[in-house]
């Protein structure tokens, strides 16, 4: 029981962490704006390094490193003591705090629903809306083919 709820908390976490790295830091900070944030520090100031990126042929293959993709981190703790972290792609530190602060308010019993409601949703249908619109442009471009058979024989 303990272990399904921790996994559990786990998955709402990744998919978060994977709304909030997909979205602008400028709307995160702005959906954040509207919520009475709690006093936190920063453990770690937002820093840029690099990241191995890996591939493999055919998706299945022997692993080959890619190339390098620079990355900014950062880690804040909330007063009551909840930790976050935050990672993007880029030289974005201050959307990294903002993804850190979000990750700690998130494990935090008190904040978690209002960041839920407040960031994480709105942030989620701008995503998805983006993606519909990116889908319908590259349908509009879709080429039927299609062969005629001769009828011998």
């Amino acid at each position: 029981m303990i272990a399904a709820r921790e996994n559990s908390k786990q998955v709402q976490r990744q998919a978060a962490m994977a709304a909030l790295a997909h979205s602008d830091g400028g709307e995160i900070a702005g959906r954040l704006a509207a919520i009475a944030l709690p006093a936190y520090e920063n453990l770690r100031e937002p820093e840029n390094g690099l990241v191995m990126v890996r591939g493999r042929i055919g998706g299945d293959g022997a692993p080959f490193n890619l190339g390098e993709a620079t990355v900014s981190r950062a880690a804040v703790r909330l007063a009551t003591g909840e930790v976050g972290f935050g990672y993007t792609l880029g030289r974005d530190g201050q959307k990294a705090r903002l993804i850190a602060l979000c990750d700690a308010l998130l494990q935090s019993n008190e904040f978690a629903d209002t960041v839920e409601a407040t960031v994480l949703t709105p942030l989620r249908a701008a995503m998805l809306s983006r993606g519909n619109q990116k889908a319908a442009e590259a349908a509009a471009t879709r080429v039927d083919f299609y062969t005629l058979v001769r009828g011998e024989g």
